[in-house]
């Protein structure tokens, strides 16, 4: 395998995404409304990489990525009147999250087939449970629900792997360190639910 990268415009496009990519989820994390427009920066960057490399899901995914991060800074921006916080934390009860959870094994399925039929698609059911996955998990991650950064670590096992099979390894690195940001984040989310649980009694 050959490691030695060629910077043409896709690795700088890769190189660029994955910095303000790592920035973002990493703000995020920390509960910043300020992650959102890194956010819009690198997933406009990725959508590009994608339809290059004809993950034709990944690449309409972010750019519907675009519109739900343009949302999540607009959500999370609206405080709440009673002190300057950003939108608080919540969590799904058990109907809710196997409400979710049957939304992605229900659609990917059937986006899979679309991509693999109509489209010239790589890798067209992964791509496509994927996709699916990460929907649900951003618009969770915008609604400001912890469960988020369960879907979001699912995901983003699977990205890393399609990711490197693709040679995209500036991608996969990225998607690395989402991982282990988005496994922080839901420790770091429950620690600050507990605390605000606790402040409340």
């Amino acid at each position: 395998m050959e490691f030695l990268i060629e910077w043409d415009w896709q690795k700088w496009f890769e190189f660029v995404a994955t910095i303000t990519g790592i920035i973002c989820v990493y703000l995020q994390t920390k509960e910043k409304s300020w992650a959102w427009p890194f956010g819009i920066v690198s997933v406009s960057l990725l959508s590009i990489i994608f339809y290059n490399n004809k993950l034709l899901s990944d690449f309409i995914l972010h750019i519907i990525f675009l519109i739900l991060n343009i949302y999540g800074w607009w959500s999370w921006s609206n405080r709440d009147s009673t002190n300057n916080n950003v939108k608080a934390t919540s969590t799904l009860n058990h109907k809710n999250l196997i409400k979710w959870m049957a939304t992605v094994a229900f659609l990917f399925p059937i986006w899979g087939w679309l991509m693999n039929k109509y489209f010239d698609a790589s890798l067209a059911y992964i791509d496509a449970f994927t996709t699916v996955g990460s929907l649900v998990a951003q618009y969770l991650l915008a609604q400001k629900v912890i469960e988020n950064w369960i879907f979001w670590i699912v995901v983003d096992i699977i990205c890393i792997g399609v990711y490197f099979y693709k040679d995209l390894y500036f991608v996969s690195f990225l998607f690395f360190v989402y991982l282990i940001l988005c496994t922080y984040g839901w420790y770091s989310w429950k620690k600050e639910m507990a605390a605000t649980e606790t402040a409340a009694i």
